[in-house]
């Protein structure tokens, strides 16, 4: 084998690894807030409750905002700062992931 046919490989091996960690823990993160969300339920509500919330799609929350988004909504928490500490808070609401 040659050198790059084995760091192609290495590389595919850690990306694959990365994505099967990630889905695991959106997975445990969904458990999570369903268990959280099923309170006091028991039996078969509880079944069914826990079926439909598991199944269902991820929230749109869970989609970053576009810079644009990010801007806008950064603006309006803004509107009463003024001068360095609106450049401060601009700077920190903005690198903020999500």
């Amino acid at each position: 084998m040659t050198i790059r046919a084995t760091a192609l490989i290495a590389v595919l091996s850690l990306t694959l690894g990365a994505n099967v960690a990630i889905a695991a823990n959106s997975q445990q993160s969904k458990m999570t807030d369903c268990n959280k969300q099923a309170g006091d339920k028991k039996g078969d509500d509880r079944k069914a409750f826990m079926k439909s919330c598991l199944s269902a799609a991820p929230a749109a929350a869970s989609t970053p905002m576009t810079q644009q988004q990010k801007m806008t909504a950064c603006n309006q928490q803004a509107t009463d700062k003024k001068g360095d500490d609106r450049k401060a808070f601009m700077k920190s609401c903005l690198s903020n992931k999500g």
